[in-house]
C-alpha cells in the first residue's frame, strides 16, 4: 500500500473548506461542508491531487465530530468518494453515520452506513425505491478514529470499517459500472466537522 499525504496543497475542495491540524499529537485534515445543507448525498468533497484508479484498494481512517450549528438531523457523515470523473460530474461513495452505530432504535443502527451513486443515485432515491441493498449497520460512534477500507473490482465494491474481516457493505453493480477509472477523494455532508488521516492506495490497475 502507498501512503497518501493529506495536505491542504495535495487536495481540490469541491465544495468544501479544508485546513490542516494537529488532533490527538497527529496531523490530520479537518474538512467541513461549503453551504448546500439542504442538499443531501451531493458534490462535497475533497479530491486528491493526482491520484486515479480503476480497481484498488483505498483505505483512510476518518474522524466524526458534530459542528454546533449541526441541524436534528445530522449524522456525522463522513466517507469517501471514487471513480471521480474529470468533470466532477460522476463518482460513486461510501460514507458512514456514526451517530446511528450504537443507537438503541434498530431502524437507525440499520442505517449505519451508505453507498450511493452520483448523480442522482441517493439514499433518499434508494429508501423511496424500497431498496435496501446499499445500506448496513456499523459499529462506530462519534469522535472516535473509524478505518474504512474500500476494495474495488470492476462493478463491484467491498467496505470495511475497523478491523473487521468481513465487509460491512458489499455492492454488487456499481451504478457507473465496470470500465469506469477516476479520481479518489473524501467525503463530508451537513453538520459534519470531519477529521482524515492515514490514507493509503493499492492500485490493481
Amino acid at each position: 500500500m502507498e501512503k497518501i499525504g493529506l495536505l491542504c496543497s495535495n487536495v481540490s475542495c469541491v465544495n468544501t473548506i479544508a485546513e490542516e491540524v494537529i488532533l490527538d499529537g497527529a496531523p490530520a485534515l479537518r474538512v467541513v461542508k461549503d453551504g448546500m445543507q439542504d442538499i443531501f448525498d451531493t458534490d462535497t468533497y475533497v479530491l486528491l491531487n493526482g491520484l486515479t484508479m480503476h480497481n484498488g484498494i483505498f483505505r483512510v481512517s476518518v474522524r466524526s465530530r458534530l459542528l454546533p450549528d449541526a441541524p436534528d438531523f445530522a449524522r456525522g457523515f463522513i466517507g469517501i468518494v471514487f471513480r471521480v470523473n474529470e468533470a466532477g460530474s460522476e463518482f460513486e461513495s461510501y460514507y458512514v453515520r456514526p451517530t446511528n452505530g450504537r443507537h438503541p432504535d434498530p431502524v437507525r443502527r440499520s442505517h449505519g452506513s451508505q453507498y450511493f451513486s452520483y448523480p442522482g443515485y441517493t439514499f433518499d432515491y434508494f429508501r423511496k425505491h424500497g431498496i435496501t441493498a446499499y445500506e448496513a449497520p456499523a459499529d462506530i460512534g462519534l469522535d472516535e478514529w473509524i478505518d474504512i477500507k474500500a476494495v474495488i473490482e470492476d462493478d463491484r465494491a467491498a467496505f470495511y470499517v475497523n478491523d473487521m474481516e468481513m465487509p460491512v457493505l458489499r455492492v454488487d453493480g456499481l451504478k457507473h459500472g465496470k470500465g469506469i477509472s477516476g479520481g479518489l477523494g473524501l467525503y463530508v455532508d451537513t453538520g459534519t466537522e470531519a477529521f482524515c488521516r492515514d490514507a493509503e492506495i493499492e492500485v490493481f490497475d
